[in-house]
């Protein structure tokens, strides 16, 4: 299942430079598959979708921090938890009921976006 964060959220960034996956983005900021990952290019996601990589995505949300649930992979391959959820002083990082994901689906999408 991957992160969102919660409209309690206060802005204070800190869980942004957190994110192995470059899968946080501060409000009202593009966003890119490439950004902090391996990926380059035309790209198949493994949920089947065909993007570019390099091509900006528009922000999920204007105001307030977010997370792309295609790079959230809480953290799994990289450390034992959610670093997001650990630094958040507010604790709205929380899990996403929207986006279910097996452990397996997460290693497969971290393994996807970091080749090393």
């Amino acid at each position: 299942m991957a992160i969102k964060i919660t409209d309690e959220c206060i802005n204070c960034g800190a869980c942004e430079p957190e994110c192995p996956n470059t899968a946080i983005y501060e409000g009202a900021d593009d966003w890119r598959y490439a950004d902090g990952t391996d990926l380059e290019g035309d790209i198949v996601l493994p949920n089947g979708k065909e993007v570019n990589s390099e091509e900006a995505q528009e922000p999920i949300s204007d105001e307030l921090y977010y997370i792309v649930a295609d790079k959230c992979t809480e953290c799994l391959g990289f450390h034992e938890e959610p670093q997001c959820a650990a630094v958040c002083p507010v604790d709205c990082c929380v899990p996403d009921e929207e986006h279910e994901e097996t452990e397996e689906e997460l290693l497969g999408k971290q393994s996807f976006m970091h080749k090393d």
